[in-house]
């Protein structure tokens, strides 16, 4: 079964936070505070969000919004 292509919309809490209090994060530079759209190949949506919360970790401060095929 060939892999599905699906899009992420994920942006960083801690970003915005610091950005509300007029800081900047030490790591993550300021546009994470915006949705960034990233694509993910899996075989479902089940595995696109795996994949995409171990790349992009929650105690990091990301925030995966959603995760949708794209065709």
């Amino acid at each position: 079964m060939m892999p599905i292509k699906f899009e992420a919309a994920i942006f960083n809490q801690q970003v915005l936070n610091a950005i509300k209090d007029g800081e900047h994060h030490k790591d993550l530079d300021d546009e994470w505070a915006n949705t960034h759209y990233f694509d993910v190949y899996a075989d479902s949506e089940t595995e696109a969000w795996a994949k995409m919360k171990r790349k992009f970790r929650s105690d990091h401060g990301f925030v995966i919004k959603a995760i949708e095929p794209t065709e």
